[in-house]
């Protein structure tokens, strides 16, 4: 039983949106119980989580220093202080339990949960997980995993892999797919977004903020996927559409078949609209697109610690994506890496096929039954 969890993860959208996933579930099964949020003050949980109606606190960012800085000075305090302010938390919400998802919050909440005797959780949504959890897992009672081939693992408690927990929009749309009613879908989605859903559609994305570099080549091969008789959906991501269009204008381009907006808050809609999609390999959108069945062209972001490419790592070998490193990235590249879908409609019904055998739905689902399990 759950009367009072406390979820610990923030920053960015790949942190929130399981976070927010494995709420749903748990407020889904008890309705009764207390559900905490815990983040930062500069992140995307400010506004996310609560959207979704969910008590948020805050504590202060403290990155751990990586090398020798003045601020390096100053961190051994302020983090005692973060770590004592996440017991305060824990002690007024009266904590079962902590589930944390990496990033700044986490590591003060895994050793203000140790310190206070109360287990916690982790999950890890990238194939190479982060500093918070590497941390947490020596004394996690349970390490969940996105990846099987994610090298964490529990010291002392089980380590398991439930997949992503998928944010309820693209679940809903996921079970759809699986169910056999995407083409109800499919056209709902194309008549909101002005698409044609008798025509091959490419999705392209960067994610929120945009990619510069699949944001030119695609633009750049825009008079290829007219003569394939392909329509585009590019989301440039926020100030980036004025580049793409100029590109189009170069071209001679009519917008006809290629859609550009800079960002859509219902990206469920345009999963639903899509036949394929070229993207970057967060773990998130390697998540959301295998549970749906899309194959996709991943495009590995370049710097970080190569976690991208890991992500992706599970779906290509299964034939569900193909990838195309960044630094490669050109219009000529991209078009020799796309043709054989775009050329052969069964090559690209395998591929999807592929993707989703790798994906999975279940993902809060698994993860809220083993917070069970510690709770027994």
């Amino acid at each position: 039983m759950i009367h009072s969890i406390v979820l610990a993860g923030g920053g960015s959208a790949g942190h929130v949106n399981p976070l927010l996933a494995t709420a749903s579930e748990i407020a889904a099964r008890y309705p009764a119980a207390r559900i905490t949020a815990l983040g930062v003050a500069s992140g995307l949980e400010t506004e996310l989580v609560p959207a979704a109606g969910i008590n948020l606190v805050t504590i202060p960012k403290v990155p751990m220093p990586r090398k020798p800085t003045p601020s390096a000075l100053t961190f051994p305090v302020k983090f005692r202080s973060a770590i004592s302010q996440v017991r305060g938390v824990l002690a007024d919400v009266k904590a079962d339990l902590v589930v944390g998802f990496g990033g700044f919050v986490a590591t003060p909440a895994y050793l203000a949960a140790w310190r206070d005797g109360i287990p916690f959780v982790i999950h890890e949504q990238n194939a190479r997980p982060g500093y918070a959890n590497k941390l947490g897992a020596k004394r996690a009672a349970v390490v969940a995993l996105t990846f099987p081939s994610t090298p964490l693992a529990a010291k002392r408690g089980r380590t398991v892999t439930t997949g992503l927990p998928i944010r309820g929009p693209i679940l809903d749309l996921a079970m759809r797919r699986r169910g056999g009613d995407g083409t109800w879908a499919r056209s709902q989605a194309a008549e909101k977004l002005g698409l044609n859903p008798e025509m091959t559609t490419v999705l392209v994305t960067g994610g929120s903020l945009g990619a510069k570099s699949i944001n030119a080549a695609a633009a750049e091969i825009a008079p290829y996927f007219a003569q394939r008789g392909v329509q585009v959906l590019h989301l440039t991501g926020k100030g980036k559409a004025g580049e793409v269009h100029a590109a189009l204008a170069d071209h001679g381009m009519e917008l006809g078949t290629y859609h550009v907006r800079e960002y859509l808050p219902a990206m469920h809609e345009a999963y639903a609209a899509a036949d394929m999609v070229i993207c970057r390999s967060g773990a998130g959108t390697v998540a959301e697109l295998t549970a749906l069945g899309l194959p996709a062209i991943y495009i590995p972001l370049p710097i970080g610690n190569g976690e991208q490419r890991r992500n992706a790592a599970d779906v290509l070998a299964a034939g569900g994506g193909l990838l195309l490193d960044d630094s490669d990235l050109t219009p000529a590249s991209l078009t020799a890496t796309i043709s054989p879908w775009l050329t052969d409609p069964s090559a690209l019904e395998q591929a999807g096929a592929a993707a989703a055998r790798v994906g999975a739905i279940d993902g809060a689902a698994k993860l809220v039954d083993e917070i069970e399990k510690v709770r027994r």
